[in-house]
């Protein structure tokens, strides 16, 4: 490692569930028994780039998602999707454990069709997809893409976590059914997740089209909850959606975050991008991050803000009045001390965080806004 540090700031690391300030700090990480074989670089976080804007201290990359409807498909999409069709999100036996309820329920309303990977051609040796379930095996992808174009409903089982395929559907013209973790999901409770560098909490198998696509594109249910479930397709049944493909996930809007990242992202200088005039300062709430005080106003914490919020002047001249003042090595800092009133700046610029939080302090956050459909941007940012 200590042969890289004299150009660090020149790498980027393509980064697929994210990387947090707290795991990247070597020495924090020691201190803290933060372990992951994937920690320890000691990089600014934005140089991590993400398959999906999972937490805003790195950076998103995305991918691009092929649109295969023409303009009139896209116009007659009613008319192609006229059969009450789903469509099953598990290409292996294995992911379908425990669906049973969850298929005769929705039996009850649609045609259950499934790419499950045969065992030799024979359906019968699958264990864990029902009987009654349309099974084609694996198609090649103009066969699934026309598939997709014939379902209105494509179903997730909660597994594969945070894949390319919900996105695809939703252009097709499909309507998500995504499950509700009621018991997020994290390195704390799931196996997969183990010794990765976050402790990031999945709501739901795909938090992304939870928080930024929504309804009526997408339906986040507890499927182990008939009721809901019931409730939740009753309502795609008699509805009427169009594709829609996020901008950030077309070819154009991966070029365009590219094209502003290499010319604006300069990590081996002090600059600050994106411009101030995009700042919003927050105070979150007790034991509140950064990224949840600005998502609940609309906003996109911004870490390359910190540095400006970490004194008393700037604290007092956003309204935050500090008791005393205080250096502090954590990963919630900058921040206020409800109780007594105390502030902390950071002192160790790798460890500014957007998820860091702590139940006895309000956060000090740089929020800005973000383009809709291009969440890496501000409206100031081109």
């Amino acid at each position: 490692m200590a042969g890289i540090q004299h150009y660090a700031c020149y790498f980027r690391v393509v980064d697929s569930f994210g990387t947090e300030p707290e795991f990247n700090f070597r020495p924090y990480a020691k201190q803290r028994s933060r372990k992951s074989p994937w920690g320890g670089w000691n990089f600014n976080p934005l140089q991590f780039f993400t398959m999906f804007p999972h937490s805003p201290d790195n950076s998103f990359m995305g991918f691009v998602v092929e649109q295969h409807l023409n303009k009139t498909e896209i116009q007659d999409i009613q008319k192609i999707k006229r059969e009450h069709q789903a469509l099953v999100y598990g290409k292996n036996d294995y992911m379908w454990a425990g669906s049973g309820n969850l298929m005769n329920n929705i039996r009850k309303h649609f045609q259950i069709h499934a790419t499950v990977a045969k065992n030799n051609d024979d359906q019968q040796q699958l264990e864990n997809v029902p009987s009654f379930i349309n099974n084609h095996g694996v198609l090649p992808s103009e066969q699934l893409y026309d598939l997709l174009k014939r379902t209105k409903l494509f179903v997730g089982l909660g597994f594969p976590y945070e894949g390319p395929a919900p996105l695809e559907a939703i252009a097709s013209g499909c309507v998500f059914l995504n499950p509700k973790f009621v018991q997020p999901k994290s390195r704390l409770n799931t196996k997969f997740f183990e010794g990765k560098p976050t402790f990031r909490q999945l709501t739901s198998q795909h938090p992304y089209v939870e928080v930024f696509v929504g309804k009526p594109h997408v339906y986040t249910v507890d499927i182990d909850d008939a009721e809901s479930v019931e409730a939740a397709l009753t309502e795609i049944k008699n509805s009427k959606v169009d594709p829609y493909l996020p901008y950030e996930f077309t070819a154009e809007g991966m070029l365009q975050r590219v094209s502003t990242y290499i010319q604006k992202h300069d990590f081996c200088s002090p600059h600050t991008w994106p411009p101030e005039s995009a700042l919003q300062v927050r105070l979150s709430g007790n034991g509140q991050s950064c990224k949840q005080a600005c998502q609940d106003q609309g906003l996109i914490c911004e870490p390359s803000y910190f540095p400006l919020l970490n004194n008393k002047d700037a604290m007092e001249k956003n309204g935050i009045k500090c008791n005393s003042m205080d250096d502090m090595m954590e990963i919630y800092a900058p921040s206020k001390n409800d109780g007594t009133g105390a502030c902390s700046v950071q002192s160790e610029r790798l460890l500014y965080s957007c998820v860091g939080q702590d139940p006895d302090y309000q956060r000090i956050c740089p929020c800005r806004d973000f383009i809709h459909g291009q969440v890496a941007l501000c409206h100031d940012c081109l």
